[in-house]
């Protein structure tokens, strides 16, 4: 498996105690996420806020998308109880990987950098899909590929100058391109996936690192070192992403990619493609064009004489 689910509850434990303080990413990629409800006609009254954190999304929805009743749910019991205090619904511990919802239970699942660490993110959307109700909406953001590329370089740079050997220590992230071709297998109608970046400057390597930790999105990878890492690698890391990476005002960039999901549970109520052979006017003559037949050639291009 590519990830330890263990640790990944493990670590959105211990971030329960200060998740707020270390909120910001997920708070705007939340905000940019909840503000595609403002352009969706349909109301939502029952809704899934799928890997809830400590409830942070409930209070940027706040009434958007017609959402009546909200149910919260996170992989970690602490994080699920956080999010019951702030009362914004019931809210329950439970897997991603394993839902356990009736079918046709949702009107809506909304999830924000929750996903990221599913295993078999195809099942995971399978069951997405299935507890959604008929022309019910799924809306998700996940980390993308190009998150922390200048951290995943430096560490591996880092680890193989230290020790001459690498482990994984950033999670491999899905591609807009392989989640749109997910979003289809799983059954989903009019998927549609885009993405947008977020560079966020740090005043050193360490204290990206020491924010994520305490974002609970420290490394989950299953096939990381598990012996204690010498501290030579994180102070060669550190000094390679300096080198690189430092800008004129001595802070370290991270980029952020964050991918988009807007997908439909089918229904017959949604447009439908048309039939082939059943189009009324011609392709060619809507391009005001000469039709060529299948098999014939067209002729040559003309030159210009200029």
């Amino acid at each position: 498996m590519p990830f330890d689910r263990r640790a990944v509850r493990r670590f959105r434990d211990r971030a329960a105690t200060r998740a707020g303080d270390h909120d910001f990413l997920r708070r705007e990629i939340g905000s940019r996420l909840v503000e595609r409800l403002d352009e969706i006609r349909p109301r939502f009254p029952l809704a899934l806020d799928l890997g809830c954190h400590d409830g942070l999304l409930a209070g940027l929805v706040n009434g958007r998308g017609g959402i009546e009743t909200l149910v919260q749910c996170d992989l970690s019991p602490h994080l699920a109880a956080v999010a019951s205090r702030g009362g914004a619904g019931l809210a329950l511990a439970a897997d991603e990987e394993c839902l356990p919802f009736g079918a046709g239970a949702f009107d809506l699942i909304i999830s924000n950098l929750a996903l990221h660490w599913v295993n078999d993110l195809p099942g995971a959307l399978v069951q997405v899909r299935r507890s959604l109700k008929p022309d019910g909406l799924f809306l998700a953001s996940m980390f993308g590929g190009d998150t922390l590329h200048e951290l995943r370089w430096t560490l591996l740079e880092g680890e193989l100058r230290a020790t001459g050997g690498v482990s994984p220590r950033v999670s491999p992230f899905a591609s807009v391109r392989d989640l749109g071709g997910l979003l289809q297998r799983a059954g989903f109608a009019l998927p549609m996936v885009d993405a947008d970046t977020i560079n966020v400057t740090f005043a050193s390597p360490f204290a990206l690192m020491r924010d994520l930790r305490a974002m609970g999105e420290a490394n989950a990878v299953g096939e990381r070192r598990r012996s204690l890492t010498p501290a030579r690698v994180f102070t060669t890391a550190a000094a390679l992403y300096t080198q690189k990476f430092e800008d004129k005002d001595e802070r370290v960039p991270a980029t952020f990619q964050a991918i988009y999901i807007t997908a439909w549970a089918p229904s017959p109520t949604q447009p439908q493609p048309l039939a082939p052979g059943s189009a009324k006017a011609r392709l060619a003559t809507a391009l005001d064009t000469a039709e060529i037949k299948t098999g014939d050639r067209a002729a040559p291009p003309v030159k210009s004489k200029r």
